[in-house]
């Protein structure tokens, strides 16, 4: 038998480096995580922001962090579970929702940091002060000082806040719905580098982007469309799949200006709902912690009260045996 060399021998497994948990875990793509948190040197303690877009089964999630050494600073949080403040209770992880989520937080970090005003993004609604203004979802971008700024026009005093799109470990296929967010956040006044080619509506081998069907997505023409699709095919599955949609007298029509009603009340108030006080049963008290004399006591009564237990059954016994 020819001689064979042991690989993993007891050498290998002593110096053996485990992975870190969350990459074994499944949750952090660590090479993409360092390119997104890493700072030049020169630009010495200014951290690096990141939109971070996250999709649960039920809701979408968007945060504005930034990286410190000790973790994940938050500056601003919104979920899809606040859209019934804004008048939208159905198909809370969609497209479109997800592009409210996202223009709900760029509308309250904003605020929150003074730039609401000075950059108000690009509006969904009509526009007051233009008549003929019509929403489009091109990508919008200024140049200035060899650098590329996604916002409609600069302030002379204020730059955009600046913000990196971090995915986490989704697939970024053409019209996923990050990219709803993403979009919303961008239209919310955020500076986000990104392009069309992931926008639905793009065509890669054609290289050309549909605005108009990207602009379908953000207003839930394509949710609109499968249920005119379902109301004259199968009437039993829409009155299923479509049920709260029908609970709460959505019809087909309504939803273009659902979603455009929901954009302007998201920008007339962006701020988080107070906190609600806590009305559970304040009546409830723990009992005191006994002292060492008391638990001495409960003890030698429980002693006590065996014994005397066991007396009686010994009476019983005698007199059970003296009868007999």
């Amino acid at each position: 038998m020819p001689f064979v060399k042991v690989v993993k021998n007891k050498a290998y497994f002593k110096r053996f480096q485990v992975k870190f948990r969350r990459r074994r875990e499944g949750k952090t793509d660590y090479r993409a995580r360092k390119r997104l948190i890493t700072q030049d040197r020169n630009k010495y303690n200014s951290p690096k922001y990141r939109l971070v877009v996250r999709l649960s089964n039920r809701h979408c999630i968007c945060q504005i962090v930034y990286s410190e050494i000790t973790g994940d600073k938050v500056m601003a949080h919104a979920s899809s579970a606040e859209m019934p403040r804004y008048g939208l209770t159905v198909g809370l992880k969609n497209y479109a929702a997800c592009y409210c989520t996202g223009l709900l937080v760029a509308r309250r970090l904003l605020k929150e940091l003074g730039l609401d005003e000075i950059y108000e993004g690009n509006l969904t609604g009509e526009d007051e002060e233009d008549d003929d203004y019509e929403y489009s979802p091109e990508v919008i971008s200024t140049s200035y000082n060899k650098r590329t700024y996604y916002v409609e026009e600069l302030n002379e005093d204020k730059n955009p806040f600046h913000a990196l799109l971090d995915i986490g470990i989704q697939t970024t296929s053409t019209g996923a719905r990050i990219f709803g967010a993403l979009k919303g956040a961008v239209d919310g006044g955020l500076d986000v580098p990104h392009s069309e080619k992931r926008f639905p509506g793009y065509d890669r081998d054609a290289k050309e982007y549909d605005a108009d069907v990207h602009k379908e997505r953000i207003f839930g023409e394509h949710v609109a469309e499968y249920m005119r699709y379902l109301i004259e095919e199968d009437a039993a599955k829409y009155a299923t799949q479509f049920a709260e949609y029908v609970a709460a007298e959505i019809e087909v029509d309504d939803i273009e200006e659902l979603y455009q009603e929901t954009h302007a009340k998201i920008r007339e108030d962006p701020a988080k709902a107070a906190k609600k006080p806590f009305e559970g049963d304040k009546s409830f008290k723990r009992m005191a912690k006994l002292t060492y004399d008391e638990r001495k006591a409960r003890v030698e009564a429980k002693r006590a009260e065996l014994n005397a237990s066991d007396d009686e059954e010994e009476e019983d016994e005698e007199e059970e045996e003296d009868e007999e």
